[in-house]
């Protein structure tokens, strides 16, 4: 049986990307404790300066907490060629701190890049996070632009770092639904970008959870890194039928603590064993600064994946 590693990530603590969501964030130092102390063993680095962008100093907060570094998160908004110069000097700058940052860290497993649309920033995307419908989507040509920019920021990751590229489908971005991730893959190269499967922005993209086992045999080939994140379908239903935006869905908590929402993690578990998975998991309950209590979800996410075999 293959070895599955838990890790969370600054999002849990309220560290977005998204800009002028208010609230106070958590301190770097806080939270990177209270990840440590309550059973994580790997961190995603956030928003970038969130952190240390040094190396060095990366390396040595990580190492006193006996922390690896699992990936980081890079938002590009792939549909304009105009952004893909910046994105993949970005994609590259960040790739170089993660792998110099785990070369000193001296971890096994190697960190992703998660390249994801830069989410939250079109109107209609984000006013119907989990309502897509084919009019809203990108058109042909404007597939294969992203398509494209998606490949050659992978290509350039790679060819900098060794570092492979996981593609994060994510609500409130152009690459949301089952039939986008699906288009999206077949048009990248499968030798260069995976796909972060992600449970909660799946179930919240596809209106449930019904369908996530169907997705993971899907897109197995090119499932390179998993977030176990849950999505509350009571919430998801008031969403739908209140026809709430991205930002008000998270705030009445969509993503809730793993084992309170659809999302069957003993199930999905049991199929990342069956299909050899090995490396981390990262935990993800997204929450707007300065909302929720972090530490205590957190130590209760862990405690509910222990009683599943976690």
């Amino acid at each position: 049986m293959s070895k599955l590693l838990v890790g969370n990530a600054p999002c849990s603590w309220g560290t977005l990307e998204f800009e002028n969501m208010g609230g106070q964030r958590t301190e770097y130092t806080t939270m990177l404790d209270e990840l440590a102390e309550t059973g994580y063993v790997g961190t995603e680095l956030g928003d970038w300066g969130f952190l240390s962008t040094e190396p060095e100093t990366l390396a040595a907060a990580l190492n006193r907490r006996g922390l690896a570094l699992t990936g980081a998160f890079v938002p590009v908004a792939l549909k304009y060629p105009s952004c893909h110069e910046a994105g993949l000097a970005a994609a590259v700058r960040t790739a170089r701190l993660l792998a110099e940052t785990a070369q000193r860290t001296g971890q096994t497993v190697a960190p992703f890049l998660v390249l994801a649309d830069d989410n939250g920033r079109e109107a209609v995307r984000t006013q119907n996070a989990g309502r897509i419908t084919p009019e809203m989507g990108l058109s042909a040509e404007e597939w294969r632009v992203f398509a494209q920019g998606a490949n050659q920021i992978a290509h350039a990751v790679y060819a900098e770092t060794h570092l492979r590229t996981v593609f994060h489908h994510h609500c409130a971005g152009y690459i949301e639904t089952h039939t986008e991730i699906e288009r999206l893959l077949a048009l990248t190269d499968p030798t260069l970008v995976g796909l972060v499967f992600d449970t909660g922005h799946y179930a919240y993209g596809n209106q449930g959870c019904g369908g996530i086992l169907r997705a993971l045999d899907q897109f197995a080939g090119r499932i390179w890194y998993v977030h176990f994140k849950d999505c509350s379908e009571a919430v998801l239903r008031q969403a739908l039928d209140n026809g709430w935006d991205y930002f008000t869905t998270i705030r009445h908590g969509v993503f809730c603590e793993l084992g309170q929402g659809c999302v069957d993690f003993l199930a999905v578990k049991q199929w990342l064993e069956r299909h050899n998975y090995s490396g981390f998991i990262t935990v993800e309950q997204d929450v707007l600064p300065g909302m929720g209590t972090p530490k205590e979800s957190a130590a209760r996410n862990r405690i509910y994946l222990q009683s599943i075999g976690l």
